[in-house]
Order: C-alpha cells, then structure tokens, then sequence
C-alpha cells in the first residue's frame, strides 16, 4: 500500500536502518543521504520516510511531504556550497527515464557545469 515501506525497497530499508546509506541531512518525513554512484561533486538524493513509487504519486497522496523533498534539496544545495554556483533537482520518472529504485526521490547536483539538454 502506498505511504507504508516495503521489504523489498532499498530505500525503505534506508529509512529504517536496515541498509547503511551517508545519510547528511534527517527531518521527520525525508532522509538525504550521498549517492553511491555520484554523477556530480555533489550528489545527493533526498528522499520521503513514507513510500511512494515516484514523484507524482507523492505530490498527489501528500503534497506537504513533496514539498519537504524540494525544501530539502535546496537545504542541501545550500550546505554544500552549490547554490551560488548551480544546481539541478531531478526526480526520474519510470525506467526508460532511468529511475532504478522505485520509492520517489530527488537527485541534488551540483559542484560542476550541468550542461542542457541533460543527457
């Protein structure tokens, strides 16, 4: 069901303790933490504690939560110093825009040019 974790979500089991993530930033309904794979100096995906497959369905179930996920970004942006310099929010929608796990999270880049149209 949405909102509730799920077993088999790496991101859920982030949330929980289960999995060990760099976590740099908690509130009450989002996690920040570095990601594995980073794409940019700074790379941090801020995600909701709640489960939801993307970022529609957040934004429709609990608007005030996805609004938590964005603030949170700029947080971020703000704490590793890309926020004078430029930095992208991405929320990867589906597999074919290559989202791998399947629990909404935005992607905070920055530290380096971000060229458009992204790749």
């Amino acid at each position: 069901m949405a909102g509730e974790a799920q077993a088999d979500c790496l991101f859920c089991k982030i949330v929980a303790g289960e999995v060990p993530a760099t976590v740099v930033r908690e509130t009450a309904t989002t996690v920040a933490f570095r990601d594995i794979n980073p794409q940019a100096p700074s790379h941090v995906l801020v995600i909701p504690k709640a489960h939801y497959p993307d970022a529609a369905s957040l934004a429709a179930a609990e608007p005030v939560i996805a609004a938590d996920v964005l603030r949170e970004a700029g947080e971020i942006a703000q704490e590793d110093k890309v926020d004078g310099t430029g930095y992208r929010i991405v929320f990867n929608t589906g597999a074919g825009a290559g989202q791998t796990v399947f629990h909404a999270h935005a992607h905070v880049l920055g530290g380096r040019g971000l060229n458009w149209p992204p790749g």
